[in-house]
């Protein structure tokens, strides 16, 4: 079964079928005879019954609800849709800053973010939550190199915590896009 479209729910077919050695029909029979139960029993069933990886049954689990594509948004307006205005304005000036002094980086959707990349590597992402926005310079060394200069900011794993309403810091935003080019180039 050979699917051409990465984001597409079918794009997991081949090795779903491959893993669990059934063809997808059969599996489409599974779904249809625990149609009734919620979404995370359906995700439990296929895991502990079938041992479905969490991808695999998520795949599965959402192209039976009717959700062809993971894909949720195209591009960085497609992302804000739908967001208030104060949170808006907050993630179009952090990209906005970052462009400006790194025209280069390609401003992309990637695990329904918006993303900026440097050739094929990741650089920096945000993303809006209900009481915040979170930042993440994709690369947990540069939060290492800037501990002092994130002081005062909740600084979780990869990411960094920062109000909805931020007052934007362009000199910590540019230092992050600085480090993470430096540490790409070792």
């Amino acid at each position: 079964m050979a699917v051409k479209d990465k984001g597409s729910r079918q794009a997991h077919f081949p090795k779903i079928e491959a893993k669990y050695g059934q063809p997808m029909r059969y599996w489409f029979a599974v779904m249809k005879d625990i149609s009734d139960l919620k979404y995370p029993q359906q995700i439990s069933y296929l895991r502990e019954e079938h041992g479905f990886s969490q991808a695999h049954a998520n795949a599965l689990v959402m192209y039976s609800r009717g959700s062809k594509s993971s894909k949720r948004f195209d591009d960085l307006e497609g992302y804000l849709k739908g967001q208030d205005e104060v949170k808006s304005k907050t993630i179009k000036k952090i990209f906005k800053v970052i462009k400006k002094k790194y025209p280069k980086l390609e401003l992309v959707i990637a695990w329904n973010q918006p993303i900026l990349k440097l050739g094929n590597e990741y650089l920096f992402g945000a993303s809006i939550l209900k009481n915040h926005i979170l930042i993440a310079p994709w690369n947990q060394k540069v939060l290492l190199a800037m501990k002092q200069d994130l002081e005062g900011y909740k600084v979780n794993k990869k990411t960094v915590q920062v109000p909805i309403d931020w007052k934007v810091d362009e000199k910590l935003l540019l230092k992050m896009i600085k480090l993470n080019i430096q540490f790409l180039k070792k």
